[in-house]
């Protein structure tokens, strides 16, 4: 198989200079005899509170729908709308995975980024023979990956992902919010924005606050 099977091979291809979404790395994951091509994404390593979330989709072969596209170029409404396509279509495998606060604490956000994929795509209900992954950092497992920079605006598998885990810690966020009241985690999502810091100085820290920000 002449395919990238290595993290370090696969950081390589993912410099090429083609942001235009398409299905093009699945057919080659295929073509070189991989049956099970999983893409992985996740949301929520910049925020300062909640954890981080990540979603593993595996597409049937040709599936197409126009609107499918990095979740940050999407307004929400338009990312329920594709997000609900996804969850209707027979044929699309998806699973969330999570790390929480207390682990992005312990082992840092970009540790806790890569383990929420890896949780993942074990969840998969058919456990995948070949990983895309958005970034540029591979799980380094024993199942052959490929690495893809924005590849969320790039790869159509990713870019589901990208849709699934953004709505779903959006989701979880709002449940926050109720847990929390007074911090507007409904609107920010736990990001950094001058209301949250300044509902941070008036009210303090939450157990969902995270207290470190180391990222490597």
């Amino acid at each position: 198989m002449s395919i990238a099977g290595t993290a370090v091979q696969g950081e390589l291809s993912s410099l090429l200079p083609n942001l235009e979404i398409s299905d093009a790395f699945e057919r080659e994951a295929r073509a070189a005899g991989y049956r099970f091509v999983a893409g992985l994404d996740e949301v929520g390593r910049g925020p300062l509170a909640g954890p981080v979330v990540a979603a593993a989709v595996i597409l049937p072969e040709g599936y197409d729908y126009p609107h499918l596209n990095d979740s940050k170029k999407l307004s929400h409404a338009r990312r329920q709308e594709v997000r609900d396509h996804l969850l209707a279509t027979p044929g699309v495998l998806w699973a969330i995975g999570e790390s929480t606060v207390e682990e992005i604490d312990t082992i840092n956000i970009l540790q806790a980024s890569l383990l929420a994929m890896r949780r993942a795509y074990e969840k998969l209900t058919q456990l995948p023979d070949f990983l895309l992954i958005d970034g540029n950092r591979g799980l380094r497992g024993t199942i052959p990956e490929r690495t893809l920079v924005k590849g969320d605006a790039r790869c159509k598998s990713i870019a589901a992902a990208s849709i699934i885990a953004k709505e779903h810690r959006d989701a979880l966020m709002d449940e926050l919010a109720k847990v929390y009241p007074g911090y507007g985690f409904e609107k920010h999502k736990g990001y950094g924005t001058a209301v949250h810091r300044r509902a941070i100085q008036t009210h303090g820290l939450t157990p969902i606050h995270r207290r470190t920000f180391c990222s490597d």
